[in-house]
């Protein structure tokens, strides 16, 4: 990344540009940085690197010890501030811990940031098939969550995507050709679910369906996941896809979505 480049709008002010992208680099495989590793992840210069984590601790965003920098909890506002604007954050918890309790399998709900899902409600019930959290990011073409997003998403939305193929093979089963994964949208919206067998990682199923706003398109999706050995693609479908369906519509139908009567 060049420091040097021109935004892409006159509006644009470029020193907050590059201290959002610096606190964009910290993460689970980085949770510290030294100036050099900082202005070397961003394209900066270490001048530039340096003032603005330092401007990060004299906020309270930041701790040092003199050499690296990292974190602090304060971090965290902004992450909440998210949450808390999400009209179904809250009433979506306890429809999620019941869906759990009952399949007795983590269940999650996350939103779209452009070829990425976030989680942003996470019930785990086993421990050791998926390391996830509040903030964890996937790639949406490989993930049930993804593929239900897309498939409910504005056309503008599904056109650009499918237009950014093909997308990265993870395991053999992934969907990487933009003709079969459009193929694939039409079938999720046919049947209102989506499910992954084990196209981000071998040995995990998930089924998930959309959350809808009351335009009739996704804001967010919930899924189930669970171990291959244990659950089947048939059990998946069979028992655990209508559960999520129905967890799914109590949702959606807090935001105003109303489903077209069955004539």
């Amino acid at each position: 990344m060049s420091e040097e480049r021109e935004t892409a709008s006159p509006h644009v002010i470029t020193s907050v540009v590059k201290s959002l992208t610096l606190l964009q680099v910290f993460s689970d495989d980085i949770p510290r940085v030294t100036v050099s590793r900082a202005a070397e992840l961003t394209g900066m210069t270490r001048p530039s690197a340096r003032r603005i984590l330092l401007t990060f601790v004299d906020q309270g965003f930041m701790y040092t010890d003199g050499r690296e920098y990292w974190l602090s909890p304060k971090v965290m506002r902004l992450g909440f501030g998210y949450l808390s604007t999400l009209p179904f954050w809250e009433t979506a918890q306890p429809h999620l811990r019941e869906l759990a309790t009952a399949l007795q399998e983590s269940c999650s709900l996350a939103t779209l940031d452009g070829d990425e899902v976030v989680y942003v409600i996470r019930v785990p019930v086993r421990e050791g098939l998926l390391s996830l959290n509040v903030g964890s990011r996937l790639p949406a073409h490989a993930t049930s969550l993804g593929k239900a997003l897309l498939a409910t998403s504005r056309p503008e939305t599904v056109e650009r995507f499918l237009a950014s193929g093909p997308f990265p093979a993870l395991t053999e089963n992934t969907i990487t050709e933009a003709t079969e994964m459009e193929a694939e949208f039409a079938r999720i919206r046919r049947r209102g679910y989506a499910t992954a067998n084990g196209e981000r990682e071998l040995g995990v199923r998930s089924a998930a369906a959309p959350v809808l706003g009351a335009d009739g398109y996704s804001v967010a999706a919930i899924n189930v996941t669970a171990n291959s050995v244990r659950v089947s693609q048939q059990t998946l479908e069979e028992k655990y896809a209508p559960a999520v369906v129905r967890t799914a519509g109590a949702i959606s139908a807090t935001l105003g979505y109303r489903a077209d009567p069955t004539p």
